[in-house]
């Protein structure tokens, strides 16, 4: 995969028309100001804007909840919205029209922020852990948030499919919080879109000059974190149900990454559909963005049930 590949932005993610940015690892100013901002919440949903979810020093991680309009007692199932742009760039605005699409099909939707790589600082897997932290969070509060713990999903674009791969596969790696300690990290669904799944292969000299300063040394001194880092190396027969999709034109992330994700799922046993589009790593079309709302929004109600919920 090209080094762009692992700092590109985040697909916008909606309902037709829907907006997608085509951005530039070279441009991040540019980029960054091409993705949505926060605007007024539709009438179909609402939304509460940076809601702190941990506190790392005199940092705060937050996060952006969005909710159906229409209030119920019963609770309805979540979802964890997890934005790319590399581990290095971006933020959780980036998942605003996903966020506003979800609520207004019945689903809690928070998009979360997470630590991004400076120079040598925030290294993985800060990011792994942040984002089981906020998953953590959202069954702890559950309750405030009318969220049922037992049903809760991630979509990640890019980098943010990397990290709700895992979050389907792996238990919290860091459970030193014992606010928390209680609480799983797991998910119960996953949409992984256009991200990258084995580390270990495809790989070039830029990729490997980058990835080497992420996970702290090069393959031959840290193959075991360059592993764990890859969702290829956790499947297994008991892993959360998977929707895959992914761009048959797509430069950036080559699509073999999800085509070996999702044929290992498969020899394993698990639930997986691999879903491909026209299209490139950013969703850029009409059509490969209401395929994606679509297939995302049935997948989630399949396997979190928001109907039996209401």
């Amino acid at each position: 995969m090209a080094k762009r590949a692992l700092i590109l932005t985040v697909v916008m993610l909606g309902i037709a028309p829907g907006v997608v940015a085509q951005t530039s690892p070279l441009k991040p100013r540019e980029a960054s100001a091409q993705m949505p901002t926060n605007g007024a919440a539709s009438p179909l949903s609402s939304v509460q804007q940076d809601v702190p979810y941990s506190t790392l020093g005199d940092h705060s991680l937050m996060l952006d909840i969005y909710q159906p309009s229409e209030q119920s007692s019963a609770p309805r199932p979540a979802v964890v919205l997890i934005h790319g742009g590399g581990w290095t760039s971006f933020d959780k605005a980036t998942m605003h029209t996903m966020g506003m699409f979800l609520a207004r099909c019945g689903f809690v939707a928070f998009a979360v922020d997470y630590r991004l790589m400076h120079g040598n600082e925030n290294l993985w897997p800060a990011q792994l852990d942040d984002v089981q932290r906020a998953v953590r969070w959202i069954r702890a509060n559950a309750a405030k948030y009318r969220v049922d713990p037992d049903h809760i999903g991630a979509f990640g674009h890019s980098a943010g499919a990397q990290l709700a791969a895992l979050l389907g596969m792996e238990e919290t790696r860091d459970n030193s919080d014992a606010a928390l300690a209680k609480y799983s990290s797991r998910v119960q669904a996953v949409v992984e879109v256009s991200g990258p799944t084995d580390f270990t292969t495809h790989r070039d000299a830029d990729d490997d000059a980058f990835l080497a300063t992420f996970f702290g040394g090069d393959y031959a001194q840290r193959s075991k974190v360059w592993q764990d880092a890859s969702p290829v190396f956790h499947v297994s027969k008991n892993v959360s149900p998977f929707l895959i999709m992914h761009g048959t034109q797509d430069a950036d992330v080559p699509i073999a990454q999800s085509q070996e994700l999702a044929d290992k799922l498969r020899e394993a046993g698990a639930s997986v559909k691999f879903v491909t589009v026209e299209d490139a790593h950013t969703f850029q079309t009409p059509e490969a963005r209401k395929r994606l709302a679509l297939e995302t929004q049935a997948f989630f109600t399949q396997y979190l049930r928001p109907g039996d919920l209401k």
